[in-house]
This record gives structure tokens, sequence and C-alpha cells, in this order.
């Protein structure tokens, strides 16, 4: 009866027979004692199992008092029965509704968490994608580098055959280095680079599996909730389930179910904005690396034809000295000279020979015929005066021979330096300077051929 009244919402309907209708009347229990009661010896015998009148009215009054009040308190249990059963209808139904209406309130924000997970992933594919494609530009940059890499390399080992004097460590050299240098860091810069975007695209993959596997259990978890709103009483899918009342002991809260996703999407979101400023900042060291290679070629070819100037403008005068400065004619001219001082010098032969055999053959005059006269005096000083000439035609003879010897010398040494600075200019313009026609184009240095 407690549970009953804790059920009922108004007072129970009043009883149809007033309690006071009957009125409450005492019963005297009459011994049997007395000239006319039964009490005595002729009726003894007779009377142990009997009532008396009074006990028989009482008895049929008390009948009717129960009956009246068990039928009173029949009504009023079915009254309150058909109100308990009303009531509980209409607590069924609206609990039933207010389920369904959480259960449909749960399915919008599960719709909406789910919708942003599905979007966070969409956002991180894509992301990833273009991470990749830009992954893919630093590869084929940093395979664009190997060949201005060897075509440096190239140059450095063609100008060490270059000859004395012209094997000097000019500016060209200077920036060659330099550029192998710059090549150098690119490349290490290129695959350090690569590498972190290699940690990126698996940081992003393992974030998009972690928000996809969230998004499934929201999925499942949706459909079996829009499921339960679709159930109802006349449902033939429902079953008895008593024990599913018992809530697991993992089972989240709603606080920490929220937290969870909104942290899977603020984990996946931190890396997605990493991977974008990642992006951007492989874009910005392409740009400037296929800026700083090209720059760097373009005053290795700058030097390159400074140099080639150089060299030409040194050739030309070399070459000036040799022909257009007379050297060559002089050295024809020296030769002749050399010639008519020989023969000078075999003219004066001769008449030496004729002197000195005239001096022998006076010397043999005899006795007094000996003497010392005029002739005598004049031809001794012919033979001197021959002398004297010969000697000055043969020191003249020497220091020409000598003159033509460092001619021939500053010919050979001429027409070497032309020989050598043709040569480095082979090697500068020829070599060096047609293979750095395959260098490598801006959009190429970049990554995007």
């Amino acid at each position: 009866m407690a549970q009953t009244d804790v059920l009922l919402t108004k007072q129970p309907a009043p009883q149809t027979i007033e309690p006071c209708a009957l009125p409450h009347k005492e019963h005297d229990m009459v011994c049997n004692t007395g000239a006319y009661t039964s009490s005595g010896l002729a009726t003894a015998g007779f009377r142990t199992a009997k009532y008396l009148m009074d006990e028989w009215f009482q008895n049929s009054h008390g009948q009717y008092h129960q009956a009246i009040m068990d039928r009173t308190h029949s009504e009023r249990q079915r009254q309150e029965s058909q109100q308990l059963a009303a009531e509980t209808e209409a607590l069924a139904q609206r609990t039933q509704k207010d389920s369904t209406r959480k259960t449909g309130e749960r399915l919008e924000v599960t719709h909406c968490w789910k919708a942003e997970l599905r979007r966070e992933v969409n956002e991180l594919v894509a992301e990833t994608d273009l991470l990749l494609a830009q992954k893919q530009r630093l590869e084929r940059a940093l395979d664009a580098t190997s060949l201005p890499f060897s075509i440096a390399t190239d140059n450095l080992q063609c100008r060490e055959r270059r000859q004395h004097p012209d094997l000097v460590r000019d500016y060209v050299e200077m920036e060659l280095l330099k550029e192998a240098e710059l090549i150098r860091n690119i490349q290490e810069l290129l695959k350090r680079t690569i590498l972190q975007a290699v940690n990126q695209i698996r940081l992003n993959r393992e974030h998009k599996e972690t928000c996809e596997m969230d998004w499934s259990d929201k999925v499942e978890a949706y459909n079996i909730d829009e499921m339960c709103t679709h159930y109802h009483n006349q449902s033939t899918e429902v079953q008895v389930h008593p024990h599913s009342i018992r809530m697991e002991e993992s089972a989240s809260t709603p606080e920490t179910w929220a937290k969870f996703t909104k942290g899977n999407l603020i984990r996946a979101e931190r890396e997605r904005l990493a991977s974008d400023n990642l992006r951007t900042f492989i874009d910005c060291i392409l740009r400037d690396t296929a800026e700083d290679l090209r720059l760097q070629c373009d005053a290795v070819n700058l030097a390159f034809a400074r140099r080639c100037e150089e060299l030409e403008d040194a050739r030309h005068k070399l070459q000036y000295h040799l022909q257009k400065g007379h050297t060559l004619q002089e050295i024809t001219d020296q030769e002749h000279q050399v010639a008519l001082l020989k023969r000078a010098i075999k003219d004066k032969e001769a008449p030496l020979r004729v002197a000195q055999t005239r001096l022998y053959q006076r010397s043999h005059r005899p006795n007094v015929e000996l003497c010392r006269d005029a002739a005598q005096f004049r031809l001794m000083s012919e033979v001197e005066e021959l002398n004297m000439s010969l000697t000055a035609l043969r020191d003249k003879l020497q220091d020409a021979e000598q003159a033509l010897h460092n001619l021939e010398d500053t010919r050979m040494t001429l027409e070497k330096d032309i020989a050598v600075k043709a040569n480095s200019l082979f090697i500068d313009r020829q070599k060096c300077m047609t293979h750095r026609n395959h260098y490598p184009t801006v959009l190429q240095l970049a990554g995007y051929q």
C-alpha cells in the first residue's frame, strides 16, 4: 500500500456507503446462568456446541460489516489500480518519448562530431597529398643538383690541366669552389628537409587513422542510436534484456567522450597546421636554393667570360710582340748580321795572312838590309790594325750571336706562352663554358620538372 500511495497523484474516490450508516453495536456476552439458562443439570449434554440468538445476530451483523468493508476496499483498490495503470502508462509514454528525444539529441551531437571528424580526415588527406607533392619536388630538386655539382667538379678538374704559368688560383676557380660548396650545402639541406617531410607525413597519417577510427566508432554508434530511435512498442525486434541496465565500468561520460574527440581534432589540426607550415617552408627553400644556384652559376659564367677576355687579350698582345712587334723580322735581320760579321771576319783573314807573310819574308833580309824602315813599321801597324779589327769583329759577332740567341729564346717563350694561352682558352671556353650550357633551369632546380 505504501508503494501504491507513492504513485497516487490525487485523493482516492469516496466510498459508496458511508462508514457511519450502520451504527456500531456493542454486544454483551450473555453468560448461561440463572434460572432460565441451560447451565442446569437438566440441560447437561445438550448445550455444549450451540450459540445464543444474540450471538447469531452478532455474527450476521459482523458478516455484513465485513462484506461492506471488503467491497469498499476492493472498490478503492480497483480505482487506485486503474489510476495507477493510467499514470504508469502516461509515465511510460512520457519517459519513452523523453528517451527518444534524448537519443535524437545524442544523434545530433554525434552527427556534428562525426561531420567534424570527416572534415578533418578529408583535410588531412588533402594536406598529406600536398605535402607528398612537395616531397616529390624536394626529391626532384635534389636529383637536379647532381648535374650542377658534376659540372662544377668537372670544370675544376679540367682547369687543373692548364699549363704553367696559367695554372693559377684565379677568381674563376674561387667561384667554382664556392659553387661546389654551395651545392653540397644545398644537398644537405634538401636531404634534411626530405626527412622532415617524411616524418610529418607519418604523423599526418597516424592522426588521420586516429580520426578515422573515432569517426568509424561514431558512425557505428550513430547507426545504433538511429536504430534505437525507430523502436516503438509495436516493434517486432524488441526483446527482454534484464541485465542491459547495468553500466559498464569502462563506459565514458559525456564530458570524457567529447573531450576525447575534441583532443583528436585538436591534435590532428595541430599536425595539419604544422604540415601546412612545412609546405610553406619547403616552398621557400626550393625557391631560395634555385635562385642561389642560378645566381652562383651566373657569377661563375661571368668570371669565365672575364677570364677568357683576359686570356684573349694576353694572347693578342703576345702575338703582336711576336709578329707585328718585328721580333721575327729582327731575328731574320740578326741572322743576316751574324752572317755579315762572319764574312767580314773571313775577309780580314787574307789581308792578315798577306801582312804576316810580308813581315815573315822581310825578316829574312841579310845583314844590314834587315832595317826597320817605314815599310817594316807600316806592315807591323797593318798587322796590329787587322788583329784589332778581327778582335772587334769577333766580339761583335759574339754579341750578335747572343742577341740572336736571346731573340730565339724570346720567340720560343712567346710562342709557348701563346700556346699556353690558347690551351687555357680552349679549356675555359670550349670545355668548361660549353659544359655549363647544360646547367639546369630554375624550374628544374625548384623541383617543378
